[in-house]
């Protein structure tokens, strides 16, 4: 559990930079008025946002005249983060009955989506599901391919069409196939859709149709992969992904990389839409469950 604390601390380091270090310095001054306005500066920096940065804000504010005299100030801002992560989500998966669970991979072009599909894949190989992967961004050669040498790597069914083909034929044939093989899971990768393109956002509507056609409910859950390197424009993403296809879940990918972890804060501040799962490295077994104590200690410690 300490390696695993470890590596989330790690893959958090450039956030804590911008956030928990500079807030733990500025928490070394007097708690005045222009102590506050640095620090709502410092979390909008963070990418949490001007209005959850101002209720970061009113809370501490609050924290100090209820507790006067106490100074545990960077303890009274976990505890808040830990409080918004700990209400109840605004959206809730399908249930599956009967198999297969079908979940839709959905994001950007260059957000991680296949390679997340893939790793998907092997967190529920590795639960003992029998798992089969839909190649469904036919609009790129590279990722049907991509997600060919996965399954082939991970061992796990995969079913793909013609560069070029209509994905909703995919899906509606890897459904099928899962359907008649046993399968327990179908996880279906998407083209990379830029969220201004209208017409490109009411074919993932046609794949959800298709694939309800086939198996009751489908998709139980529709995941939006986001790049936690884009910060708010993430959020924006996430708003625009889920008017067209509502959405149950988020995968925040190259956290490792990016100074904007405070985004996950926000976008469930806003939105409810849980986070799943997180990116924290590049190998297949760095996508993790997200959990929101580790988060929040890592983010502020």
């Amino acid at each position: 559990m300490l390696s695993f604390f470890n590596k989330i601390r790690k893959a958090f380091s450039k956030s804590r930079l911008i956030l928990g270090d500079r807030i733990a310095a500025l928490f070394t001054k007097p708690l005045d008025e222009k102590t506050l306005d640095e620090l709502e500066q410092i979390l909008f920096e963070a990418d949490l946002g001007s209005a959850l940065a101002l209720e970061f804000v009113d809370h501490l504010r609050s924290y100090t005249r209820k507790n006067v005299g106490e100074s545990d100030f960077m303890g009274a801002m976990k505890a808040h983060a830990r409080e918004i992560l700990q209400k109840p989500p605004r959206v809730q998966g399908r249930e599956a009955h009967p198999s297969p669970k079908v979940i839709l991979i959905v994001g950007v072009n260059g957000s991680g989506k296949t390679t997340t599909a893939a790793k998907l894949a092997k967190i529920y190989k590795d639960e003992g599901k029998r798992v089969l992967l839909a190649a469904g961004d036919t609009f790129r050669a590279a990722a049907i391919e991509q997600l060919s040498s996965w399954a082939e790597r991970l061992k796990v069914d995969c079913v793909k069409g013609r560069a070029g083909g209509d994905p909703s034929a995919v899906i509606f044939d890897a459904l099928t196939a899962a359907k008649a093989r046993g399968h327990d899971l179908v996880i279906v990768d998407t083209a990379g859709r830029l969220q201004s393109k209208t017409d490109l956002m009411e074919e993932l509507s046609k794949i959800k149709r298709v694939a309800e056609k086939v198996v009751p409910d489908a998709p139980h859950e529709i995941y939006l992969v986001l790049d936690a390197t884009t910060g708010q424009n993430a959020l924006d993403q996430a708003q625009i992904f889920n008017s067209f296809t509502p959405l149950t879940g988020l995968i925040l990918t190259k956290l490792d990389g990016s100074a904007k972890g405070g985004i996950l804060l926000s976008i469930y501040h806003s939105m409810g839409i849980p986070v799943r799962y997180i990116g924290i490295g590049e190998g297949a077994k760095d996508l993790t469950p997200f959990d929101p104590d580790a988060y929040v200690d890592a983010l502020f410690s």
